[in-house]
């Protein structure tokens, strides 16, 4: 949970990456064909059970012909879940579900039965979810008492003695495939990308992204602070920067 843009989608798929990849180095990927350790829901707005149940189907393909009901999609979702080795299910956009309404309340009701059907660990990620009526009442009871809360915020510029969101700036840029990119160029303009973005990863994600794709469109193949600074962000990012204006050079010269 945390405010829109701090990084919480981006989180939630490094932790299915990061799943998936562990269940290859310990089976081997010949072992694991056939086999989908992880699987990513989208709650869709204004989610009915059917509808999520069909969001759970779709991932894995599962066919669902026009007149099955609910039950049969469920129990299609959890034999095929159970059998293609699933082991990590995450869920985003979990604050869409409202279980005061009916069929918020439905939905929230398969949640917890796919959670004792599939042996799998779920993960939710959402905005301000303790803040909606998600964990409250009957069924948000049954899911808080399912569910550790990670708070998920801004990236501090320093914690201590340790600057982490120099060291996040530090590992994006490792990702990055660009021919001509000089490793240690973008985290000494960590202050700056900080300010830039109010610490939030998402925003960092989507600045670090545009300037690669420009560096890569107009054939430099390098990210420079004037790459930054030409990209425009989202509108809670620009709202929030504040370019420092240069000082003026003070004329001492005599007329």
């Amino acid at each position: 949970t945390g405010p829109a843009g701090a990084g919480k989608t981006t989180a939630l798929l490094q932790v299915g990456r990061a799943c998936h990849l562990a269940h290859i180095r310990r089976h081997g990927a010949a072992a694991t064909a056939g086999h989908v350790p992880v699987a990513y829901v989208l709650v869709p707005p204004a989610a009915s059970a059917k509808t999520l149940a069909t969001e759970f189907a779709r991932y894995l393909g599962i066919p669902i012909a026009a007149g099955m009901s609910q039950a049969q999609i469920t129990n299609s979702v959890c034999h095929t879940y159970t059998t293609a080795g699933v082991q990590l299910v995450m869920i985003d956009e979990i604050h869409r579900l409202n279980p005061r309404t009916t069929t918020g309340a439905q939905s929230a009701d398969l949640i917890k039965d796919l959670t004792e059907r599939i042996g799998a660990t779920f993960v939710y990620a959402g905005i301000d979810v303790t803040t909606t009526p998600l964990f409250t009442g009957v069924r948000g009871a049954q899911l808080a008492g399912r569910a550790s809360l990670v708070d998920c915020a801004a990236f501090p510029a320093r914690l201590g003695d340790s600057e982490p969101f120099r060291d996040l700036v530090k590992a994006m840029e490792t990702a990055l495939d660009l021919r001509h990119h000089r490793p240690g160029t973008l985290p000494p303009l960590a202050p700056y990308l900080h300010e830039r973005t109010a610490g939030r990863i998402g925003s960092l994600a989507r600045l670090i992204r545009q300037a690669a794709v420009t560096a890569l469109l107009d054939g430099t193949e390098r990210i420079t602070k004037t790459t930054l600074d030409a990209v425009r962000l989202d509108h809670l990012a620009e709202q929030h920067y504040q370019p420092r204006a240069r000082p003026r050079s003070r004329n001492t010269s005599t007329p």
